[in-house]
């Protein structure tokens, strides 16, 4: 067998591997059944992309329907619904679903679970997608920016390395992120090679001893 053969395993599917970072608590607890990591939950980086997000989407006379995919424990999610007509919340555990369902309710939101690379997804007016490509092979985004391009603006959130790297190392999809290999995702360049009319910075917070950035960035699609 060649070296070639050896390293080329079988990845694990998404859904078992997400499945089991909620039930390993492999980003963490808070006391809760669901934890989605310091991400989703630390005040210096969690207030701001709330503030910024709400900001934009009160920026509209009439509010629009909003498409949150890989919404993890809805720790941010449910501060967002308020500004929306109708709030759509995807994750592909359905153990994480089920739970939301119990503990967050409106009128307008709705929670489900698909596996956003495979499955259709919900119509809106903006998506958003929150350190969720960051975790998944080059393939598994392919498949999502070929859906994600037919709404109308895109809300992207990736951890990205400090200063110049090299875009869009693959990796296996699972817990780990592109950082290790001194990578990040831009989607506007190959493999990907989005094209979109605009992009605008929402917000990049620099993160302690050098960890890189999480950067959101606010893209009009048409």
């Amino acid at each position: 067998m060649n070296s070639l053969q050896k390293n080329n395993k079988k990845p694990w599917p998404t859904k078992k591997a997400m499945e089991q970072i909620y039930d390993l608590q492999l980003w963490g607890n808070n006391n809760s059944k669901f934890y989605s990591g310091e991400g989703s939950h630390k005040l210096e980086i969690v207030t701001p992309y709330i503030n910024a997000v709400s900001s934009f989407l009160k920026s509209f006379k009439t509010p629009i329907t909003v498409l949150d995919l890989g919404c993890g424990d809805f720790n941010i999610g449910k501060d967002l619904v308020q500004h929306t007509k109708k709030y759509i919340a995807v994750d592909i555990v359905e153990k994480l679903i089920h739970f939301n369902k119990e503990n967050f309710k409106a009128a307008n939101l709705e929670f489900a679970c698909l596996d956003i690379a495979k499955d259709t997804l919900p119509k809106a007016d903006v998506v958003i997608v929150r350190q969720v490509l960051q975790h998944l092979s080059n393939e598994e985004i392919s498949n999502i920016l070929q859906k994600l391009f037919h709404y109308k603006y895109i809300i992207l959130t990736e951890h990205l390395p400090n200063g110049k790297f090299i875009p869009n190392k693959d990796i296996i999809s699972g817990q780990g992120i592109r950082l290790k290999k001194q990578s990040g995702l831009d989607i506007l360049k190959p493999p990907f090679n989005c094209k979109i009319q605009t992009e605008k910075e929402l917000l990049c917070l620099d993160l302690e001893n050098n960890k890189g950035v999480i950067k959101t960035v606010l893209y009009k699609v048409f």
